[in-house]
């Protein structure tokens, strides 16, 4: 589909044409950033070109780990970029937290192929965001046709969007895109001006409980936090917390998708976006957490450590994100994916959202009669988890 055309309406200077790279580079930086809306307060780091090109440069993403780049562009006749999509083929379904494995070993037993699949996603990264980023509604609609085009020419079984804005997901169930929500943690900033000023807005046992773990995870003192961000992040810090990473990832999945090479390019390319939060015993760092940051909103990523201590996760990964996110008036900590434990920490539940083409007609029909059946359960575990809110309900409820 490398330089077709797809026409629409939109003001003068040609019809619109689909244009795919190979690689994000391929792509102009500013264009992309335009395109991704990182002029404004809502401007998400992990759409930005430079965080994508971190990704391919370091080796992470390419055909060889199974996500070959295929982002999908709309350009004028000029060649001025209006609508893109980050978008990848993949031959598995590793690294999305959008679980589609079962649709899939369900479509192989049938004697279907899944795989290869299109992906419009950040890889390796739960963070909502826009994914059809576009112009104009006009624009949205040609990018998504393009998408399907593509599908259809690579003779992929599926083309999955995930974890896109709430309102991408009501214009491609318009569109007839099969739907999907999930939940998240996040925490809201309701005008704190200390860390305090959160706590006495916490039910008593919870006020209890939090100050109780952060009095544990810092052991009598014997162990420290720095948060640590821009220049001050040193090749120092990024070998530490890559044995971290490691550890973490190791236990968990058993092949961890990121390398060394991608922390140090990270810290070259998005140094004031990054903040690193490193737990020490004296000298020696024990454990630390990976944020990026935007205009409003701390996002988590990752967290390890090389040592266990009673609520040291708790502190460096989700206490740390708090007191950066009060000092700095961000509106929000989005504290990555799943977690309910998260609860008693003040993050609350939200819905994420992903929608789903399946070219196959009877594939299709199965998973939107599961997905009815997932929404429901998705709804119902939210309306609990919301019941079990940890702020208090009595405003003048004392300790």
């Amino acid at each position: 589909m490398d330089g077709a055309e797809v026409s629409g309406e939109h003001r003068p200077g040609g019809p619109w044409r689909t244009r795919v790279a190979g690689r994000i580079a391929d792509i102009d930086e500013a264009a992309w950033d335009a395109c991704a809306g990182q002029a404004s307060a809502a401007a998400n780091p992990f759409l930005r070109h430079r965080f994508l090109r971190t990704l391919e440069d370091s080796g992470c993403v390419s055909p060889r780990a199974g996500w070959t780049p295929h982002h999908v562009v709309l350009e004028e006749a000029s060649g001025a970029l209006i609508a893109a999509a980050p978008t990848y083929q993949k031959t598995h379904s590793q690294g999305e937290y959008i679980f589609d494995q079962g649709w899939a070993e369900a479509y192989e037993t049938a004697g279907g192929r899944y795989y290869p699949k299109l992906l419009v996603a950040v890889p390796f990264t739960p963070v909502p965001g826009p994914r059809l980023m576009a112009s104009s509604d006009a624009a949205r609609g040609a990018l998504l046709n393009a998408l399907m085009a593509e599908t259809i020419g690579l003779g992929a079984s599926s083309l999955h969007v995930n974890f896109c804005r709430e309102e991408e997901w009501t214009f491609l169930g318009a569109q007839n895109l099969a739907q999907r929500t999930g939940e998240q943690f996040h925490w809201h900033n309701r005008g704190y001006d200390s860390f305090d000023a959160f706590v006495s807005d916490l039910a008593s046992r919870k006020r209890k409980a939090v100050r109780k773990e952060r009095e544990a995870a810092a052991s009598g003192g014997k162990i420290t936090f720095r948060t640590l961000q821009g220049a001050d992040i040193l090749e120092e810090h990024w070998d530490a917390f890559f044995a971290f990473y490691m550890d973490t990832g190791s236990r968990k999945w058993g092949r961890p998708y990121l390398n060394r090479k991608f922390f140090s390019l990270l810290g070259q390319a998005m140094a004031e976006q990054v903040v690193l939060v490193l737990a020490y015993r004296g000298r020696t760092p024990i454990a630390g957490a990976l944020n990026l940051v935007g205009p409003d909103c701390l996002y988590g990523r990752y967290w390890g450590c090389t040592e266990y201590h009673p609520a040291l996760h708790f502190e460096v990964c989700y206490y740390q994100a708090i007191d950066y996110a009060i000092a700095h008036k961000l509106a929000r900590v989005e504290a990555g994916a799943q977690g309910p434990h998260k609860l008693a920490r003040g993050y609350l539940p939200a819905r994420t959202y992903s929608a789903h083409y399946l070219a196959d007609p009877a594939l299709r029909r199965a998973v939107e009669q599961y997905l009815v059946k997932e929404r429901a359960y998705v709804e119902t575990e939210m309306r609990e988890l919301g019941e079990h809110s940890p702020f208090r309900q009595v405003q003048d409820e004392q300790d």
